[in-house]
């Protein structure tokens, strides 16, 4: 349909449109009034990584469209944990950890949204507010008899996980109890009307809805966004070396400006679509570049986006570094680095202690598989030394993407 909002023709325009409970009537909605529009996020870490992103991206394009972001933080839900996609149960946190966690992963969320006071303004919420002063038999008569058991054996986050003959608890079970009572709680006490998350998430935003429709005759939407991979596939936000993680102190700038530029020339349109302000003319433009010039659409993708998530000092700080590593043939200031001892180090320990193996014997497949590197020269010899030198650091590379600096003690 053709939607006459700002909202969903901002959403529509920029991809992030997978399914929509009623269409027209949130775009009817988004044209007469503030909408509250909430997702949920679980404090499992101290930071979200980029797999999170396009919620966070969801949030504030709600905010640049006029109307009310809602961060519900999971402080009770983090203590069952989703069981969507997984194969485990989630260990358990202390009430301190999640706390921290919180805090922690709100620090990002201020880079992306304005909060305050104001009709538009965002807020962040903690679900344990509420969960917590619940009890379980009041659980039981108020929302459990919304809920049967036939319906919920056929949700993919159970179903798939008992197809895999992999254990569910009884307290994972109740997940998609509680996520639903989130949603009927916002609507009644806080006027949210939307409710936003990933294709993933569809069965237990439908799950909300239907509660609050029932419990209190209020109507509510949901939207999902298109599940996100990169064009070869690899589901966002994962790497060989790990999560790329959202926060300074769980990844170093330069590697995330780096993921970024070392994006499939195929994604870089969506990319910038999903995750930067910048104009849709300009996207076009940047887009259409072939050959070696993609290249500079890929530097802007990864500054735009650096410098949304950690600022613009970061971000030039990490094209410099980018630009005198791999043009000329210089180090940088943002590499990752460790010391080079007077004794030397074994080229082995000084690839685990740069992060570019978690173990010796990953490092040393890596070196026999012809992927390291010393100042520039492929070393192949796993019993590899890297000699004391008083007045210069040393260049370590893993592959022709991950480069490193030893710096004399």
């Amino acid at each position: 349909m053709t939607y006459t909002s700002t909202l969903l023709r901002l959403l529509d325009e920029r991809g992030y449109i997978h399914q929509l409970t009623d269409a027209e009537g949130l775009d009817k909605l988004a044209n007469t009034q503030v909408v509250p529009g909430y997702i949920g996020f679980d404090a499992t870490a101290p930071s979200l990584h980029v797999g999170s992103l396009v919620q966070i991206m969801l949030l504030r394009r709600l905010q640049q469209a006029g109307h009310k972001p809602v961060v519900l933080m999971g402080g009770g839900t983090t203590r069952i944990g989703d069981p969507t996609g997984r194969d485990e149960s989630r260990k358990m946190l202390s009430d301190e950890a999640i706390d921290a966690n919180i805090a922690s992963i709100r620090t990002v969320f201020e880079r992306y949204l304005t909060f305050g006071d104001g009709p538009t303004d965002a807020v962040m919420v903690n679900n344990h507010d509420w969960l917590g002063q619940l009890g379980y038999i009041q659980l039981l008569q108020e929302v459990g008899t919304h809920f049967t058991i036939n319906r919920m054996l056929t949700f993919d986050s159970v179903k798939l996980r008992l197809d895999r003959e992999q254990p569910m608890t009884f307290l994972e079970f109740n997940y998609m109890i509680l996520q639903g009572y989130d949603f009927r709680h916002l609507a009644k006490n806080d006027g949210v009307r939307l409710q936003m998350g990933g294709s993933d998430q569809w069965g237990n935003i439908i799950n909300g809805i239907e509660l609050t429709r029932r419990m209190d005759g209020q109507e509510v939407f949901g939207v999902t966004t298109p599940l996100l991979t990169t064009a070869d596939g690899a589901k966002m936000g994962k790497t060989a070396a790990g999560a790329v993680w959202l926060n300074e102190e769980a990844l170093p700038a330069y590697d995330f400006w780096q993921y970024w530029r070392n994006a499939d020339d195929r994604d870089v349109g969506k990319f910038l679509r999903l995750f930067t302000d910048l104009p849709l003319d300009e996207i076009n433009r940047l887009e259409a570049l072939e050959g070696s010039e993609i290249n500079s659409a890929k530097v802007v993708l990864a500054n735009e986006i650096t410098r949304m998530c950690r600022g613009s000092a970061a971000a030039n700080q990490a094209e410099a570094t980018a630009a005198a590593t791999f043009a000329g043939g210089g180090v940088g200031d943002a590499l990752p680095e460790s010391i080079l001892p007077r004794e030397g180090i074994a080229l082995v320990d000084a690839l685990v202690e740069l992060g570019f193996a978690t173990s010796r014997g990953e490092a040393k497949r890596l070196i026999t598989g012809g992927g390291a590197r010393v100042d520039g020269e492929s070393v192949k010899d796993e019993a590899f030394r890297i000699n004391y030198q008083e007045t210069s650091e040393v260049r370590v590379s893993s592959g022709k993407k991950k480069h490193g600096v030893l710096r004399p003690a």
